[in-house]
């Protein structure tokens, strides 16, 4: 059965801990692969208002990931320097490729990117350049977040 925007709660939270949950304000997710319970990839309409970050930037050791301009530019921010991205362009990150990226909203209006990731939680691991931060699996089955040592992050 198809749907439309209307059908899917936004999300502006994050998983992000304290303090690196601020990077994210101004983002608004639709995680639209969660309306037909896709397990092996998600698909994410993301709105990142003037100011806006779609996440730290990162990079996965089991996790290909693509963003697709749908409207308007946004920054991409990667390892080599930033590149200013217009609607119809993209651009693919391969897993275990340490080149940490994601995008900033430095235009004057909102952006619209489509996100599309590989869904691999049990043996991805993320990796967040300059912080001694990384994001792995728990024994639940979620994400959670790790200090590069191993031992879990307390928000210190």
């Amino acid at each position: 059965m198809k749907k439309t925007l209307k059908d899917i709660t936004p999300r502006t939270s994050t998983i992000y801990p304290k303090p690196y949950d601020e990077v994210v304000k101004g983002r608004t997710k639709y995680v639209l692969g969660n309306a037909f319970d896709l397990n092996q990839f998600g698909v994410n309409l993301t709105v990142l208002a003037p100011g806006g970050m779609t996440a730290l930037r990162h990079w996965h050791s089991a996790e290909d990931e693509f963003i697709y301009v749908l409207d308007g530019e946004v920054t991409l921010m990667t390892d080599e320097g930033d590149t200013l991205m217009r609607a119809g362009e993209f651009v693919g990150f391969k897993a275990g490729v340490p080149n940490g990226h994601c995008c900033a909203n430095r235009s004057g209006q909102d952006v619209r990117i489509l996100e599309v990731g590989t869904r691999n939680i049990a043996q991805d691991k993320g990796f967040y350049p300059g912080l001694d931060l990384m994001v792995k699996a728990t024994p639940d089955g979620k994400r959670g977040f790790f200090k590069l040592s191993g031992e879990p992050y307390t928000g210190e």
